[in-house]
């Protein structure tokens, strides 16, 4: 007698009503658990606070100039600036402990950021102690960080300069570098300009008290970015206008 072997097929039997029942009720609810789950995270991201990151300045200059500047040629003012060079070497030791990197940012979020460079506010300030390098602030038109915020903007500090005329008299110059990324990779807008503060005291005398003349040079650093924002307030306001056709 032949034995045919092989192996059971699996019958599979429909569910239940009392199966389907349950599983009609439990689909609806485990669809809106899916919905808000997706709801608070795309929430989340439309709420997460914008960035500003900052940069500061390691290039300090310090230039004085004299009448052979101001009323001689070419030759006169090498000659001029050599006279000079000692007196400009001494202002820029001054400079660069004065303003130093953390002082700079110390400074400059001590200030309302985000109102002064039109902002949203609750703008999340990120500090970068590390100076950019000068040439490339204006060539590179990417992200300098590597953050990912869906509202990302950079303000960079290029340069910090003392000047001495006959006639301007002392003043500190202060070139910042503002772009705005919104939620993209490459710069959206972009706005460069210098602030310009009159000094009085900077650079101290041989035998005084420095510490007036070096608080000074400081806030002259801070009204440098007060009168920047203002330019840049009026830039922005310029590229937010709608385009006419």
């Amino acid at each position: 007698m032949a034995h045919q072997m092989g192996k059971a097929r699996r019958t599979h039997s429909p569910p239940s009503p009392r199966k389907c029942y349950m599983l009609n009720k439990l689909l609806p609810v485990a669809a809106a658990a899916a919905s808000l789950w997706i709801g608070a995270g795309s929430a989340l991201a439309q709420t997460a606070p914008c960035e500003l990151h900052l940069w500061p300045a390691e290039r300090m200059k310090s230039e004085t100039t004299g009448l052979l500047s101001t009323f001689g040629g070419v030759g006169e003012e090498l000659i001029d600036r050599a006279a000079h060079a000692s007196k400009d070497a001494h202002n820029r030791a001054h400079m660069r402990s004065t303003l130093e990197s953390q002082i700079q940012l110390d400074t400059l979020q001590s200030l309302d950021l985000p109102t002064l460079l039109s902002l949203p506010a609750g703008t999340q300030i990120i500090r970068h102690d590390q100076p950019l390098d000068r040439k490339t602030i204006t060539k590179v038109m990417t992200r300098r960080s590597k953050s990912k915020a869906a509202c990302y903007s950079e303000l960079i500090v290029a340069e910090i300069a003392y000047h001495k005329g006959t006639i301007a008299g002392r003043s500190l110059t202060t070139l910042f570098a503002f772009r705005d990324f919104g939620s993209q990779d490459q710069v959206q807008f972009a706005y460069k300009a210098r602030g310009k503060h009159r000094l009085v005291l900077f650079p101290p005398k041989k035998g005084e008290d420095a510490r007036a003349a070096l608080d000074e040079l400081r806030g002259a650093f801070r009204k440098d970015l007060e009168k920047f924002s203002g330019k840049e307030q009026k830039a922005v306001a310029k590229h937010r206008q709608p385009k006419q056709k």
